[in-house]
């Protein structure tokens, strides 16, 4: 009666010893590739480079270019692993700022816009040294509106910098999530 009662144990010993060490092989053979960006990079991928997006719009303030282009090399190197370079990342961002203009919407009765939108467009050119069908080339346009009893120099730059950051996680999600 003890050998079977051992023997049972034994068994139970080793069953429980067998799906331990098969959780623990499944678990770490599973290679989880997360981030909280949700990013999707190329695992080869080690660096980024962004280069200084030239200002061509005539009405845009002098500093628009620092700015943006400060913001999408903020957005990569926060949001991904990859190094920032000067040049020839192996995957690179260059373009323009193609248009800034404030125009009246919401036209109230009397003729006079109770809102006016700032709209800031811009061209990106994306390229991945990996995978030549993810590189692109393409327009990203936003705005923000503001009350047209406010003069647009004195709300100027917040709306540029909502406008950048709406215009970042653009650029940032077609590059890099697919969308």
């Amino acid at each position: 009666m003890k050998n079977i009662f051992q023997s049972k144990i034994n068994y139970n010993t080793a069953f429980s010893f067998a799906c331990f060490l098969f959780i623990t092989t499944f678990f770490l053979g599973c290679k989880l590739h997360y981030g909280f960006s949700g990013a999707t990079i190329p695992p080869e991928a080690k660096t980024v480079s962004v280069q200084y997006f030239q200002n061509n719009a005539t009405l845009a303030p002098p500093t628009l270019s620092q700015t943006f282009t400060e913001a999408l090399r903020d957005k990569l190197g926060s949001q991904t692993r990859l190094g920032l370079v000067n040049k020839e990342g192996d995957l690179n961002f260059e373009g323009s700022i193609t248009n800034y203009i404030t125009a009246p919407i919401a036209i109230q009765s009397s003729d006079k816009a109770a809102l006016n939108r700032l709209t800031i467009t811009v061209n990106v050119k994306y390229s991945c040294s990996f995978d030549e069908k993810k590189n692109f080339e393409q327009t990203f346009s936003r705005f923000a509106d503001y009350s047209s009893s406010e003069s647009i120099k004195a709300v100027e730059e917040e709306l540029i910098k909502e406008i950048n950051n709406q215009l970042v996680q653009d650029i940032f999600n077609r590059a890099l999530n697919d969308w």
